[in-house]
């Protein structure tokens, strides 16, 4: 089963910049050959359930290992079996209601973006 995922994971006790602790994480999800899409508010990424499952655990399992002593996820999942549909879609079908890049006033859009 496919699923849709947007994994928000917090190291707590640890000093500094949270951004070397995402990048490990980040990598794990590429290293596994998904592609994960950082976003100001966390990740999303899609894939078959179990790989991405045990990716979310190789995070875990990792940054504790790399001296994380706690770590806070929060995930929301969906799924659907009616048609396949990737995350990129549902984007897609946002912009495509006023046929414009959502970020742009002018309707070009924005730089190192689709203009879906």
């Amino acid at each position: 089963m496919q699923v849709q995922m947007e994994l928000c994971l917090i190291p707590l006790g640890v000093e500094g910049s949270l951004a070397p602790w995402i990048a490990r994480c980040e990598r794990i999800f590429v290293d596994a050959g998904l592609r994960p899409e950082l976003h100001a508010w966390g990740t999303n990424v899609e894939g078959d359930w179990d790989t991405v499952m045990a990716c979310v655990r190789r995070c875990h399992v990792e940054l504790h290992a790399a001296g994380a002593p706690r770590l806070h996820s929060a995930i929301k999942l969906g799924t659907r079996i009616d048609k396949p549909q990737a995350l990129a879609d549902k984007v897609r079908a946002v912009r495509a209601l006023d046929g414009r890049d959502l970020g742009r006033q002018d309707g070009q859009a924005g730089e190192g973006q689709d203009p879906a």
